[in-house]
Protein backbone atom coordinates (compact mmCIF):
# COMPACT_ATOMS: atom_id res chain seq x y z
CA UNK A 1 0.00 0.00 0.00
CA UNK A 2 0.81 3.47 -0.46
CA UNK A 3 1.39 6.37 1.92
CA UNK A 4 -2.19 7.73 0.36
CA UNK A 5 -3.88 6.00 2.48
CA UNK A 6 -5.05 6.90 6.59
CA UNK A 7 -5.60 4.58 9.72
CA UNK A 8 -7.37 5.68 11.83
CA UNK A 9 -8.35 3.15 15.23
CA UNK A 10 -10.94 3.59 17.74
CA UNK A 11 -11.58 1.77 21.18
CA UNK A 12 -15.37 1.74 21.83
CA UNK A 13 -16.80 0.58 24.61
CA UNK A 14 -17.74 -3.65 23.23
CA UNK A 15 -15.51 -3.22 19.92
CA UNK A 16 -11.99 -2.28 18.40
CA UNK A 17 -12.27 -0.86 15.71
CA UNK A 18 -9.61 -0.11 12.65
CA UNK A 19 -10.19 1.92 9.26
CA UNK A 20 -7.91 2.32 5.97
CA UNK A 21 -9.22 5.10 3.94
CA UNK A 22 -7.92 6.73 0.82
CA UNK A 23 -7.06 10.56 0.72
CA UNK A 24 -11.24 10.80 -0.98
CA UNK A 25 -11.85 9.10 2.13
CA UNK A 26 -13.16 5.73 0.88
CA UNK A 27 -12.94 2.90 3.14
CA UNK A 28 -10.23 0.51 1.60
CA UNK A 29 -10.25 -1.87 4.53
CA UNK A 30 -11.22 -2.87 8.12
CA UNK A 31 -10.34 -4.60 11.21
CA UNK A 32 -12.31 -4.83 14.70
CA UNK A 33 -11.36 -6.66 17.79
CA UNK A 34 -14.85 -7.35 20.34
CA UNK A 35 -13.79 -6.74 23.94
CA UNK A 36 -15.60 -6.02 26.97
CA UNK A 37 -15.35 -3.86 30.13
CA UNK A 38 -14.98 -5.74 33.77
CA UNK A 39 -16.73 -4.81 36.88
CA UNK A 40 -13.75 -5.63 39.35
CA UNK A 41 -13.96 -3.82 43.20
CA UNK A 42 -16.62 -1.60 42.33
CA UNK A 43 -14.85 -0.40 39.21
CA UNK A 44 -15.73 -0.46 35.11
CA UNK A 45 -12.11 -0.94 33.93
CA UNK A 46 -10.17 -2.54 31.05
CA UNK A 47 -6.73 -3.90 31.56
CA UNK A 48 -3.71 -2.86 29.98
CA UNK A 49 -2.90 -6.24 28.49
CA UNK A 50 -6.52 -6.11 26.99
CA UNK A 51 -5.77 -2.21 25.37
CA UNK A 52 -2.79 -3.72 23.59
CA UNK A 53 -4.19 -7.48 22.74
CA UNK A 54 -7.38 -5.68 21.15
CA UNK A 55 -5.20 -3.05 18.97
CA UNK A 56 -3.16 -5.36 17.66
CA UNK A 57 -5.60 -8.27 16.50
CA UNK A 58 -8.05 -5.11 15.16
CA UNK A 59 -4.50 -3.64 13.18
CA UNK A 60 -3.46 -7.32 12.41
CA UNK A 61 -7.28 -8.52 11.10
CA UNK A 62 -7.33 -4.64 8.89
CA UNK A 63 -3.49 -6.00 7.85
CA UNK A 64 -5.15 -9.68 6.71
CA UNK A 65 -8.11 -7.50 4.84
CA UNK A 66 -5.29 -5.24 3.05
CA UNK A 67 -3.44 -8.10 1.83
CA UNK A 68 -6.43 -10.21 0.92
CA UNK A 69 -7.97 -7.19 -1.21
CA UNK A 70 -5.14 -5.85 -2.23
CA UNK A 71 -2.46 -8.47 -3.07
CA UNK A 72 0.57 -6.96 -0.94
CA UNK A 73 1.52 -5.99 2.96
CA UNK A 74 0.45 -3.26 4.59
CA UNK A 75 3.89 -1.86 5.17
CA UNK A 76 2.78 1.92 5.57
CA UNK A 77 0.47 4.91 5.48
CA UNK A 78 0.15 8.75 4.97
CA UNK A 79 -1.21 8.97 8.24
CA UNK A 80 -3.01 7.51 11.40
CA UNK A 81 -4.43 8.14 14.70
CA UNK A 82 -6.29 6.56 17.66
CA UNK A 83 -9.46 7.90 19.07
CA UNK A 84 -11.06 6.37 22.09
CA UNK A 85 -13.88 6.59 25.02
CA UNK A 86 -13.63 9.54 26.20
CA UNK A 87 -13.35 10.72 30.49
CA UNK A 88 -12.09 8.27 32.67
CA UNK A 89 -9.06 8.35 34.84
CA UNK A 90 -5.25 6.63 33.52
CA UNK A 91 -2.78 7.89 35.81
CA UNK A 92 0.67 7.33 35.81
CA UNK A 93 4.05 8.10 37.68
CA UNK A 94 6.87 9.15 36.49
CA UNK A 95 8.26 6.15 35.44
CA UNK A 96 5.46 5.25 33.22
CA UNK A 97 3.42 2.60 35.56
CA UNK A 98 -0.10 2.97 35.76
CA UNK A 99 -1.10 3.85 39.32
CA UNK A 100 -4.59 2.27 39.84
CA UNK A 101 -6.22 0.52 37.52
CA UNK A 102 -8.07 2.67 34.69
CA UNK A 103 -11.32 3.86 35.77
CA UNK A 104 -13.48 4.26 32.62
CA UNK A 105 -16.32 6.62 31.46
CA UNK A 106 -18.92 4.25 32.87
CA UNK A 107 -18.13 5.04 36.30
CA UNK A 108 -20.75 6.89 38.64
CA UNK A 109 -18.48 7.00 41.83
CA UNK A 110 -17.52 10.85 41.79
CA UNK A 111 -20.66 12.14 42.64
CA UNK A 112 -19.52 14.07 45.71
CA UNK A 113 -16.57 15.09 43.13
CA UNK A 114 -18.61 16.18 40.47
CA UNK A 115 -20.77 18.19 42.77
CA UNK A 116 -17.94 20.33 44.34
CA UNK A 117 -16.18 20.51 41.27
CA UNK A 118 -19.25 22.61 39.46
CA UNK A 119 -19.47 24.36 42.21
CA UNK A 120 -15.89 26.09 42.74
CA UNK A 121 -15.67 26.24 38.73
CA UNK A 122 -19.12 27.68 37.90
CA UNK A 123 -19.31 25.02 34.99
CA UNK A 124 -20.71 21.43 35.18
CA UNK A 125 -18.21 18.92 36.26
CA UNK A 126 -19.91 15.68 34.99
CA UNK A 127 -18.87 12.45 37.26
CA UNK A 128 -17.26 11.13 34.28
CA UNK A 129 -14.62 13.82 33.54
CA UNK A 130 -10.85 13.24 34.39
CA UNK A 131 -10.84 15.72 36.71
CA UNK A 132 -13.75 14.43 38.39
CA UNK A 133 -12.37 10.84 39.27
CA UNK A 134 -9.10 12.77 40.09
CA UNK A 135 -10.92 14.72 42.78
CA UNK A 136 -12.63 12.40 44.30
CA UNK A 137 -9.91 9.79 44.75
CA UNK A 138 -8.62 13.14 46.47
CA UNK A 139 -11.29 13.39 48.83
CA UNK A 140 -11.47 9.36 49.39
CA UNK A 141 -7.65 10.33 50.89
CA UNK A 142 -6.72 7.59 47.90
CA UNK A 143 -2.30 7.01 48.50
CA UNK A 144 -1.82 7.22 44.88
CA UNK A 145 -2.78 10.95 44.15
CA UNK A 146 0.89 12.29 45.27
CA UNK A 147 2.83 10.45 43.11
CA UNK A 148 0.47 11.32 39.84
CA UNK A 149 3.16 12.47 36.92
CA UNK A 150 0.73 11.88 34.45
CA UNK A 151 -3.10 12.02 33.64
CA UNK A 152 -4.45 11.16 30.16
CA UNK A 153 -7.28 9.18 28.66
CA UNK A 154 -6.90 6.20 26.50
CA UNK A 155 -6.41 7.54 23.43
CA UNK A 156 -3.77 9.73 25.22
CA UNK A 157 -2.55 6.87 26.81
CA UNK A 158 -2.32 4.58 23.44
CA UNK A 159 -0.80 7.79 21.20
CA UNK A 160 1.72 8.28 24.20
CA UNK A 161 3.18 4.88 23.96
CA UNK A 162 3.04 5.18 20.12
CA UNK A 163 5.01 8.32 19.84
CA UNK A 164 6.15 9.67 22.89
CA UNK A 165 4.47 12.54 22.74
CA UNK A 166 1.80 13.34 25.79
CA UNK A 167 -0.46 15.13 23.88
CA UNK A 168 -4.44 15.18 23.21
CA UNK A 169 -6.49 16.68 20.93
CA UNK A 170 -8.89 19.42 22.40
CA UNK A 171 -12.01 17.51 21.70
CA UNK A 172 -10.79 14.57 23.90
CA UNK A 173 -9.10 17.13 26.63
CA UNK A 174 -12.74 19.18 26.51
CA UNK A 175 -13.72 15.62 28.82
CA UNK A 176 -10.71 15.91 31.21
CA UNK A 177 -11.42 19.65 32.15
CA UNK A 178 -12.73 22.92 30.74
CA UNK A 179 -11.33 24.76 27.74
CA UNK A 180 -10.33 27.53 26.34
CA UNK A 181 -11.38 27.49 22.82
CA UNK A 182 -9.73 30.71 22.00
CA UNK A 183 -6.40 29.89 23.81
CA UNK A 184 -6.56 26.22 22.42
CA UNK A 185 -5.69 25.20 26.08
CA UNK A 186 -7.44 23.47 29.39
CA UNK A 187 -8.67 26.88 31.40
CA UNK A 188 -6.28 28.98 33.04
CA UNK A 189 -8.24 30.55 35.16
CA UNK A 190 -10.27 27.61 36.08
CA UNK A 191 -6.71 25.56 36.46
CA UNK A 192 -5.70 28.17 38.95
CA UNK A 193 -9.10 27.99 40.86
CA UNK A 194 -8.65 24.50 41.16
CA UNK A 195 -5.09 24.48 42.44
CA UNK A 196 -6.16 27.05 44.61
CA UNK A 197 -8.65 24.40 46.12
CA UNK A 198 -6.20 21.75 47.17
CA UNK A 199 -3.12 23.59 47.86
CA UNK A 200 -3.74 22.43 51.07
CA UNK A 201 -3.21 18.94 50.74
CA UNK A 202 0.45 19.60 49.41
CA UNK A 203 0.64 17.70 46.42
CA UNK A 204 4.24 17.35 44.39
CA UNK A 205 2.11 18.96 41.68
CA UNK A 206 0.06 21.34 39.72
CA UNK A 207 -2.36 20.65 37.93
CA UNK A 208 -1.16 21.95 33.91
CA UNK A 209 1.71 20.01 35.06
CA UNK A 210 -0.16 16.03 34.89
CA UNK A 211 -2.37 16.94 32.20
CA UNK A 212 -2.08 16.50 28.66
CA UNK A 213 -0.47 19.44 25.84
CA UNK A 214 -3.50 19.95 24.13
CA UNK A 215 -3.65 20.22 20.30
CA UNK A 216 -6.38 21.16 17.38
CA UNK A 217 -7.42 18.77 14.59
CA UNK A 218 -4.65 19.39 11.77
CA UNK A 219 -1.73 19.99 14.32
CA UNK A 220 1.74 17.86 14.56
CA UNK A 221 1.27 15.59 17.29
CA UNK A 222 4.21 12.80 16.69
CA UNK A 223 5.24 10.13 14.26
CA UNK A 224 4.67 6.22 14.93
CA UNK A 225 8.52 5.12 16.51
CA UNK A 226 10.40 2.47 15.80
CA UNK A 227 8.60 1.03 19.49
CA UNK A 228 5.79 1.77 18.43
CA UNK A 229 5.54 0.42 15.22
CA UNK A 230 6.77 -2.67 17.17
CA UNK A 231 3.89 -2.41 19.43
CA UNK A 232 1.14 -2.21 16.84
CA UNK A 233 2.56 -4.75 14.34
CA UNK A 234 4.46 -7.21 16.22
CA UNK A 235 5.11 -9.37 12.65
CA UNK A 236 7.41 -5.93 12.05
CA UNK A 237 5.54 -5.27 8.70
CA UNK A 238 4.27 -1.78 9.21
CA UNK A 239 7.20 0.67 9.05
CA UNK A 240 8.13 3.38 11.66
CA UNK A 241 7.77 7.11 10.98
CA UNK A 242 4.31 8.14 9.56
CA UNK A 243 2.67 11.11 11.41
CA UNK A 244 0.18 10.71 13.99
CA UNK A 245 -2.69 13.31 13.96
CA UNK A 246 -3.70 14.35 17.72
CA UNK A 247 -5.66 11.53 19.50
CA UNK A 248 -9.67 12.32 20.04
CA UNK A 249 -12.46 11.44 21.83
CA UNK A 250 -15.37 9.14 20.33
CA UNK A 251 -17.06 12.84 20.31
CA UNK A 252 -14.72 14.38 17.90
CA UNK A 253 -14.88 11.47 15.52
CA UNK A 254 -18.60 11.28 15.88
CA UNK A 255 -18.55 14.87 14.91
CA UNK A 256 -16.04 14.11 12.21
CA UNK A 257 -18.05 11.23 10.73
CA UNK A 258 -20.84 13.02 10.06
CA UNK A 259 -20.24 16.56 9.15
CA UNK A 260 -21.17 17.96 12.44
CA UNK A 261 -18.12 20.45 13.34
CA UNK A 262 -19.66 24.11 11.77
CA UNK A 263 -21.73 26.02 14.02
CA UNK A 264 -25.50 24.98 14.35
CA UNK A 265 -24.61 21.56 13.53
CA UNK A 266 -25.72 18.25 15.60
CA UNK A 267 -25.18 14.59 15.57
CA UNK A 268 -26.20 11.84 17.53
CA UNK A 269 -24.24 8.87 18.59
CA UNK A 270 -25.91 5.86 19.24
CA UNK A 271 -24.01 2.99 20.43
CA UNK A 272 -23.43 1.34 23.77
CA UNK A 273 -24.01 4.50 25.08
CA UNK A 274 -25.89 7.62 23.29
CA UNK A 275 -24.39 11.31 22.98
CA UNK A 276 -26.40 14.02 21.14
CA UNK A 277 -23.88 17.09 20.21
CA UNK A 278 -24.71 20.11 19.23
CA UNK A 279 -22.11 23.24 17.58
CA UNK A 280 -23.09 26.21 19.87
CA UNK A 281 -23.33 29.47 18.40
CA UNK A 282 -23.99 31.51 21.69
CA UNK A 283 -23.05 29.92 25.32
CA UNK A 284 -25.98 28.54 27.36
CA UNK A 285 -27.54 31.01 29.51
CA UNK A 286 -26.81 28.49 33.02
CA UNK A 287 -25.34 25.96 34.42
CA UNK A 288 -27.54 22.83 33.63
CA UNK A 289 -25.81 19.35 35.56
CA UNK A 290 -27.42 17.35 32.23
CA UNK A 291 -25.40 19.26 29.67
CA UNK A 292 -21.66 18.92 29.60
CA UNK A 293 -19.71 21.77 27.88
CA UNK A 294 -17.19 20.32 25.56
CA UNK A 295 -15.12 20.86 21.83
CA UNK A 296 -15.23 19.82 19.03
CA UNK A 297 -11.64 18.83 17.28
CA UNK A 298 -10.94 22.35 16.51
CA UNK A 299 -12.16 23.60 19.45
CA UNK A 300 -15.54 25.01 18.81
CA UNK A 301 -18.03 24.76 22.48
CA UNK A 302 -20.66 21.97 21.87
CA UNK A 303 -23.66 21.29 24.04
CA UNK A 304 -23.62 17.11 24.88
CA UNK A 305 -26.33 15.69 26.37
CA UNK A 306 -24.69 12.09 27.55
CA UNK A 307 -25.85 9.01 28.67
CA UNK A 308 -24.55 6.02 30.00
CA UNK A 309 -26.93 3.16 28.85
CA UNK A 310 -27.85 2.88 24.69
CA UNK A 311 -27.76 -0.63 23.03
CA UNK A 312 -26.36 -2.33 25.90
CA UNK A 313 -29.49 -4.19 26.91
CA UNK A 314 -30.69 -4.66 23.18
CA UNK A 315 -27.13 -6.69 22.40
CA UNK A 316 -27.77 -8.95 25.83
CA UNK A 317 -30.88 -9.88 24.24
CA UNK A 318 -29.97 -10.43 20.72
CA UNK A 319 -27.56 -13.21 22.72
CA UNK A 320 -30.88 -14.34 24.11
CA UNK A 321 -32.69 -14.06 20.67
CA UNK A 322 -29.25 -15.85 19.00
CA UNK A 323 -29.75 -18.54 22.18
CA UNK A 324 -32.87 -19.13 21.15
CA UNK A 325 -32.54 -20.01 17.36
CA UNK A 326 -29.46 -22.23 18.47
CA UNK A 327 -31.79 -24.49 20.20
CA UNK A 328 -34.14 -24.87 17.78
CA UNK A 329 -31.52 -26.25 15.20
CA UNK A 330 -31.03 -23.09 13.63
CA UNK A 331 -27.88 -20.96 12.39
CA UNK A 332 -27.53 -17.87 14.09
CA UNK A 333 -26.62 -14.82 12.36
CA UNK A 334 -26.20 -11.98 14.07
CA UNK A 335 -26.83 -9.30 11.44
CA UNK A 336 -30.25 -11.23 10.68
CA UNK A 337 -31.02 -11.15 14.08
CA UNK A 338 -30.27 -7.74 14.62
CA UNK A 339 -31.99 -6.99 11.77
CA UNK A 340 -35.43 -9.13 12.52
CA UNK A 341 -35.63 -7.59 15.72
CA UNK A 342 -35.45 -3.57 14.33
CA UNK A 343 -38.10 -4.10 11.95
CA UNK A 344 -40.24 -5.78 14.03
CA UNK A 345 -40.39 -2.85 16.43
CA UNK A 346 -41.75 -1.25 13.11
CA UNK A 347 -45.19 -3.14 13.41
CA UNK A 348 -45.87 -2.73 17.06
CA UNK A 349 -48.38 -0.25 19.11
CA UNK A 350 -46.84 3.26 18.91
CA UNK A 351 -46.53 3.52 22.84
CA UNK A 352 -45.11 0.21 23.10
CA UNK A 353 -48.66 -1.62 24.54
CA UNK A 354 -48.22 -0.07 27.49
CA UNK A 355 -45.08 -1.72 28.25
CA UNK A 356 -42.32 0.06 30.35
CA UNK A 357 -38.33 -0.85 30.20
CA UNK A 358 -35.13 0.47 31.34
CA UNK A 359 -31.93 -0.63 30.01
CA UNK A 360 -29.92 0.55 33.10
CA UNK A 361 -26.82 -1.91 32.66
CA UNK A 362 -25.14 1.22 34.60
CA UNK A 363 -25.55 4.57 36.20
CA UNK A 364 -27.28 7.08 34.75
CA UNK A 365 -26.38 10.48 36.28
CA UNK A 366 -28.60 12.26 33.64
CA UNK A 367 -31.76 10.95 35.69
CA UNK A 368 -29.93 10.71 39.12
CA UNK A 369 -28.80 7.05 39.29
CA UNK A 370 -25.26 5.56 40.57
CA UNK A 371 -26.51 2.46 39.65
CA UNK A 372 -28.14 0.79 36.77
CA UNK A 373 -31.04 -2.70 36.86
CA UNK A 374 -31.90 -3.67 33.88
CA UNK A 375 -35.96 -3.44 33.75
CA UNK A 376 -39.06 -4.57 32.32
CA UNK A 377 -42.26 -3.73 33.89
CA UNK A 378 -46.00 -4.27 33.17
CA UNK A 379 -49.14 -3.98 34.11
CA UNK A 380 -51.58 -6.80 33.38
CA UNK A 381 -53.53 -5.13 30.69
CA UNK A 382 -50.01 -3.98 28.67
CA UNK A 383 -49.75 -6.15 25.66
CA UNK A 384 -46.52 -8.27 25.62
CA UNK A 385 -45.78 -9.29 22.18
CA UNK A 386 -42.32 -9.18 20.79
CA UNK A 387 -43.04 -6.05 18.73
CA UNK A 388 -44.22 -4.04 21.54
CA UNK A 389 -41.00 -4.91 23.47
CA UNK A 390 -39.13 -4.47 20.95
CA UNK A 391 -40.27 -0.61 20.38
CA UNK A 392 -40.14 -0.31 24.21
CA UNK A 393 -36.22 -1.47 23.85
CA UNK A 394 -35.57 1.09 21.51
CA UNK A 395 -37.44 3.91 23.22
CA UNK A 396 -35.89 2.99 26.07
CA UNK A 397 -32.24 3.72 24.29
CA UNK A 398 -33.40 7.28 23.88
CA UNK A 399 -35.45 7.91 27.22
CA UNK A 400 -32.74 9.28 28.90
CA UNK A 401 -31.40 11.22 26.22
CA UNK A 402 -34.82 12.57 25.58
CA UNK A 403 -34.51 14.42 29.13
CA UNK A 404 -31.27 16.81 28.15
CA UNK A 405 -32.63 17.66 24.41
CA UNK A 406 -35.73 19.22 26.00
CA UNK A 407 -33.52 21.07 28.15
CA UNK A 408 -31.56 22.56 25.44
CA UNK A 409 -34.80 23.25 23.35
CA UNK A 410 -35.39 25.28 26.66
CA UNK A 411 -32.47 26.85 25.60
CA UNK A 412 -33.44 28.13 22.57
CA UNK A 413 -30.23 26.14 21.02
CA UNK A 414 -30.52 26.70 17.20
CA UNK A 415 -29.74 23.54 15.33
CA UNK A 416 -29.84 23.47 11.33
CA UNK A 417 -29.48 19.50 10.85
CA UNK A 418 -28.80 16.62 13.14
CA UNK A 419 -26.72 13.25 11.79
CA UNK A 420 -26.99 10.18 13.07
CA UNK A 421 -24.09 7.55 13.56
CA UNK A 422 -23.62 4.34 15.28
CA UNK A 423 -24.97 0.87 15.73
CA UNK A 424 -28.83 1.88 16.34
CA UNK A 425 -28.54 3.04 12.76
CA UNK A 426 -27.25 -0.11 10.96
CA UNK A 427 -30.50 -1.32 10.00
CA UNK A 428 -31.96 0.92 7.57
CA UNK A 429 -34.41 3.95 8.73
CA UNK A 430 -35.70 2.22 11.66
CA UNK A 431 -33.05 3.83 13.90
CA UNK A 432 -34.29 7.30 12.11
CA UNK A 433 -37.85 6.83 12.51
CA UNK A 434 -37.59 6.27 16.52
CA UNK A 435 -35.10 8.71 16.64
CA UNK A 436 -37.08 11.50 14.51
CA UNK A 437 -39.89 11.12 17.19
CA UNK A 438 -37.70 10.81 19.83
CA UNK A 439 -35.64 14.11 18.96
CA UNK A 440 -39.11 15.90 17.10
CA UNK A 441 -36.49 16.43 14.34
CA UNK A 442 -35.75 14.99 11.03
CA UNK A 443 -32.80 12.93 11.63
CA UNK A 444 -30.37 12.72 8.55
CA UNK A 445 -27.85 8.95 8.41
CA UNK A 446 -24.86 8.89 5.37
CA UNK A 447 -23.59 5.68 4.37
CA UNK A 448 -20.40 6.09 5.85
CA UNK A 449 -22.56 6.19 9.08
CA UNK A 450 -21.76 2.66 9.71
CA UNK A 451 -18.17 3.16 9.59
CA UNK A 452 -18.66 5.91 12.77
CA UNK A 453 -15.64 6.67 14.78
CA UNK A 454 -12.53 4.59 13.56
CA UNK A 455 -13.40 6.43 9.57
CA UNK A 456 -13.76 9.78 11.35
CA UNK A 457 -10.51 9.49 12.96
CA UNK A 458 -9.36 8.21 9.47
CA UNK A 459 -10.39 11.93 8.21
CA UNK A 460 -8.49 13.21 10.80
CA UNK A 461 -5.32 11.68 10.43
CA UNK A 462 -5.82 12.38 6.77
CA UNK A 463 -6.79 16.10 7.11
CA UNK A 464 -3.73 16.70 9.34
CA UNK A 465 -1.79 15.48 5.87
CA UNK A 466 -3.32 16.57 3.25
CA UNK A 467 -5.32 20.31 4.37
CA UNK A 468 -4.47 23.17 2.29
CA UNK A 469 -2.88 26.66 3.93
CA UNK A 470 -5.59 27.96 6.38
CA UNK A 471 -8.38 25.63 5.18
CA UNK A 472 -10.40 24.81 7.98
CA UNK A 473 -11.74 21.71 9.13
CA UNK A 474 -14.69 22.66 8.04
CA UNK A 475 -14.07 23.19 4.66
CA UNK A 476 -11.90 20.13 4.35
CA UNK A 477 -14.87 17.97 5.01
CA UNK A 478 -17.25 19.89 2.77
CA UNK A 479 -15.10 19.98 -0.20
CA UNK A 480 -12.66 17.26 0.10
CA UNK A 481 -15.25 14.63 1.68
CA UNK A 482 -18.57 14.75 1.73
CA UNK A 483 -19.35 16.96 -1.22
CA UNK A 484 -22.21 14.69 -3.22
CA UNK A 485 -22.36 11.93 0.20
CA UNK A 486 -25.79 10.36 -0.56
CA UNK A 487 -27.85 10.74 2.64
CA UNK A 488 -31.19 9.25 3.65
CA UNK A 489 -33.43 11.71 5.81
CA UNK A 490 -36.38 10.67 8.06
CA UNK A 491 -39.32 13.13 9.04
CA UNK A 492 -41.05 12.72 12.42
CA UNK A 493 -44.26 10.67 12.07
CA UNK A 494 -46.73 12.34 13.97
CA UNK A 495 -48.17 8.92 15.64
CA UNK A 496 -44.76 8.23 16.46
CA UNK A 497 -44.32 11.25 18.13
CA UNK A 498 -47.25 10.52 20.69
CA UNK A 499 -46.55 7.05 21.34
CA UNK A 500 -42.85 8.06 22.30
CA UNK A 501 -44.45 10.90 24.80
CA UNK A 502 -46.68 8.09 26.12
CA UNK A 503 -43.52 5.65 26.73
CA UNK A 504 -41.57 9.04 28.47
CA UNK A 505 -44.53 9.69 30.94
CA UNK A 506 -44.41 6.10 31.84
CA UNK A 507 -40.90 6.06 31.86
CA UNK A 508 -40.95 8.89 34.18
CA UNK A 509 -43.12 8.12 36.64
CA UNK A 510 -41.50 4.84 36.51
CA UNK A 511 -38.19 6.13 37.65
CA UNK A 512 -39.02 5.19 41.52
CA UNK A 513 -39.12 1.67 40.38
CA UNK A 514 -35.84 1.66 38.98
CA UNK A 515 -34.78 3.19 41.67
CA UNK A 516 -36.49 0.73 44.09
CA UNK A 517 -34.51 -2.37 42.39
CA UNK A 518 -31.07 -0.56 42.82
CA UNK A 519 -31.54 0.27 46.65
CA UNK A 520 -32.89 -3.74 46.85
CA UNK A 521 -31.54 -5.79 44.33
Amino acid sequence: MTKDCFLGIEFGSTRIKAVLIDAKGTPLASGDHGWENSYIDDNWTYSLEEVWDGLRDAYANLAADVKEKYGEPLTQVGGMGFSAMMHGYLAFDKDGKLLVPFRTWRNTTTGPAAAELTKLLNFNMPQRWSVSHLHQAILNGEPHVKDIAYLTTLAGYVHWQLTGEKVLGVGDASGMFPIDGEAMDFDAEKVASYDAHIAHYGFPWKLKDILPKVLPAGATAGCLTAGGAKLLDPTGTLQPGCPICPPEGDAGTGMTATNAVAVRTGNVSAGTSVFAMVVLEKPLSQVHEEIDIVTTPTGKPVAMVHCNNCTNEINAWASVFRGFLEALGQKADMNAVYTAMFRTALDAEKDAGGLLLYNYLSGEPVTGLTEGRPLLVRSPEANLSFANFMRAQLYSALATLKVGMDILAEEHVALDRMMGHGGYFKTPEVGQKIMAAAMDAPVSVMETAGEGGPWGMALLAAYGANRKDGQTLEDYLDQEIFAGQASTTVLPDAADQKGFRAFMDRYTKGLAIERAAVENL
